[in-house]
């Protein structure tokens, strides 16, 4: 259990990244879209919706004002940082499919009885997952069962998740998904199957949080 609790932070973990923030023109080849992924497109809306579930999960969670400030400040890349995962989700369920790896709805609920039992209940782990992760009660099903394909597609690989074969799998499925994101959240490396920020010369940096954010 240790281990797959070490691989689900891990990539979660992963997921969160350090950057300024953005703000620029619209992606004019794929118009109201966050990303391309293959054939599929994660709009803006379904990206603005997921960011909402957190900020209203953190203000049920949290609501004295002040407080609710600083988690907004704290989570401040809430945004990018959700939309990598978003575009992640999809490359690890690729890169897993092409390995004939799956994960049953039985598992999922049986690792989460695992780290219920760790966190001290239900609630517990909602919280912990929501703070730590930026994950929405609601979305704790999808997230784990995310680290479950994760963790069985380093073991088909006879790795884990933190080796450079995990990842160059990851790379490989991102180079067949030809991921497309809207500048405004930065670009897709494919060699780090991650989001990095655009050095577009029309991207510029600001200091204030994205509007998303300052109205959730």
């Amino acid at each position: 259990m240790h281990r797959r609790r070490r691989s689900a932070l891990l990539l979660t973990a992963a997921i969160a990244t350090a950057a300024p923030l953005l703000t620029a023109c619209g992606n004019d080849a794929h118009p109201g879209a966050a990303a391309v992924v293959g054939d599929q497109r994660i709009t803006v809306s379904q990206l603005e919706n997921r960011v909402d579930e957190v900020r209203e999960a953190q203000r049920a969670a949290v609501p004295d004002d002040g407080q609710y400030q600083q988690v907004v400040a704290r989570s401040g890349a809430l945004t990018r940082d959700t939309l990598h995962g978003m575009v992640l989700d999809r490359v690890l369920h690729s890169a897993a499919a092409e390995a004939h790896v799956s994960v049953s709805r039985k598992e999922v609920q049986a690792m989460r009885g695992d780290l219920e039992d760790q966190a001290g209940g239900a609630e517990q782990l909602e919280t912990v997952w929501l703070q730590q992760y930026g994950v929405a009660p609601g979305r704790l099903d999808d997230n784990l069962r995310v680290q479950l394909e994760a963790q069985k597609l380093a073991e088909s690989l006879d790795t884990d998740t933190s080796r450079p074969e995990f990842w160059q799998a990851l790379s490989k499925a991102s180079d067949k998904l030809d991921i497309d994101l809207n500048p405004r959240y930065g670009a897709w490396d494919v060699q780090k199957a991650g989001r990095v920020d655009s050095e577009t010369p029309w991207v510029r940096e600001v200091a204030e949080a994205e509007p998303s954010q300052q109205t959730a």
